[in-house]
Protein backbone atom coordinates (compact mmCIF):
# COMPACT_ATOMS: atom_id res chain seq x y z
CA UNK A 1 0.00 0.00 0.00
CA UNK A 2 1.29 3.76 -0.81
CA UNK A 3 0.27 6.84 0.53
CA UNK A 4 -0.34 10.26 -0.70
CA UNK A 5 -0.92 13.74 0.75
CA UNK A 6 -3.91 15.98 0.43
CA UNK A 7 -2.16 19.40 -0.61
CA UNK A 8 -3.21 21.23 2.96
CA UNK A 9 -1.39 18.49 4.70
CA UNK A 10 1.70 18.69 2.61
CA UNK A 11 1.83 22.31 3.49
CA UNK A 12 1.81 21.74 6.93
CA UNK A 13 4.24 19.23 6.66
CA UNK A 14 6.42 21.42 5.36
CA UNK A 15 5.52 24.52 7.80
CA UNK A 16 6.36 22.29 11.15
CA UNK A 17 9.68 20.59 9.41
CA UNK A 18 10.55 24.53 8.44
CA UNK A 19 9.75 25.50 12.16
CA UNK A 20 12.22 22.39 13.66
CA UNK A 21 14.70 23.23 11.16
CA UNK A 22 15.16 26.86 12.06
CA UNK A 23 15.48 25.57 15.99
CA UNK A 24 18.32 23.73 15.10
CA UNK A 25 18.44 22.00 11.40
CA UNK A 26 18.88 18.13 13.47
CA UNK A 27 15.53 18.54 15.00
CA UNK A 28 14.08 18.99 11.83
CA UNK A 29 15.46 15.99 10.54
CA UNK A 30 14.60 14.11 13.74
CA UNK A 31 10.45 15.38 12.84
CA UNK A 32 11.00 14.18 9.48
CA UNK A 33 12.60 10.95 10.35
CA UNK A 34 9.50 10.02 12.91
CA UNK A 35 6.76 11.63 10.70
CA UNK A 36 8.31 8.88 7.82
CA UNK A 37 8.17 6.28 10.82
CA UNK A 38 4.74 6.91 11.13
CA UNK A 39 3.80 6.78 7.80
CA UNK A 40 5.56 3.57 7.55
CA UNK A 41 3.72 2.04 10.84
CA UNK A 42 0.30 3.33 8.99
CA UNK A 43 1.05 1.41 5.81
CA UNK A 44 2.27 -1.64 7.62
CA UNK A 45 -1.07 -1.49 9.86
CA UNK A 46 -3.65 0.97 8.71
CA UNK A 47 -6.60 0.20 10.78
CA UNK A 48 -4.42 0.01 13.87
CA UNK A 49 -5.17 3.24 15.39
CA UNK A 50 -8.60 4.89 16.48
CA UNK A 51 -11.14 6.34 14.15
CA UNK A 52 -12.05 10.08 14.62
CA UNK A 53 -15.20 9.66 11.79
CA UNK A 54 -16.29 6.15 9.56
CA UNK A 55 -13.60 6.52 7.53
CA UNK A 56 -10.48 8.73 9.18
CA UNK A 57 -7.93 7.79 11.41
CA UNK A 58 -5.03 9.22 13.33
CA UNK A 59 -1.70 7.90 14.38
CA UNK A 60 0.41 10.17 16.63
CA UNK A 61 4.02 10.98 16.54
CA UNK A 62 6.60 9.66 19.00
CA UNK A 63 8.62 12.74 20.48
CA UNK A 64 6.79 15.52 18.61
CA UNK A 65 3.47 16.99 19.77
CA UNK A 66 1.57 15.96 16.09
CA UNK A 67 -0.63 13.30 14.64
CA UNK A 68 -0.67 11.75 10.93
CA UNK A 69 -4.80 11.97 10.19
CA UNK A 70 -5.59 9.40 7.05
CA UNK A 71 -8.33 7.65 5.08
CA UNK A 72 -7.52 4.31 3.86
CA UNK A 73 -8.92 3.58 0.43
CA UNK A 74 -8.75 0.24 -1.97
CA UNK A 75 -4.91 0.83 -2.37
CA UNK A 76 -3.91 3.85 -1.26
CA UNK A 77 -3.83 6.26 2.63
CA UNK A 78 -4.81 9.59 1.94
CA UNK A 79 -3.00 11.34 4.87
CA UNK A 80 -5.58 14.68 5.11
CA UNK A 81 -3.78 16.27 7.86
CA UNK A 82 -0.65 16.59 9.85
CA UNK A 83 -1.96 18.08 12.75
CA UNK A 84 -0.46 19.67 15.48
CA UNK A 85 -1.88 18.06 18.83
CA UNK A 86 -2.34 21.10 20.90
CA UNK A 87 -4.17 23.55 18.43
CA UNK A 88 -7.48 23.50 16.37
CA UNK A 89 -8.88 20.00 16.90
CA UNK A 90 -11.32 19.20 14.11
CA UNK A 91 -10.18 22.05 11.39
CA UNK A 92 -9.28 19.16 9.09
CA UNK A 93 -12.79 18.06 8.45
CA UNK A 94 -13.60 20.30 5.40
CA UNK A 95 -11.04 18.33 3.81
CA UNK A 96 -12.73 15.11 3.86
Amino acid sequence: MTYDFHPHAKGELEDAFTYYDNINPELGNAFLDEVEQTLERIVNFPEAWPKLSDNTRRCRTVGFPYGIVYQVTDQLIIVIAVMHLQRKPNYWTERI
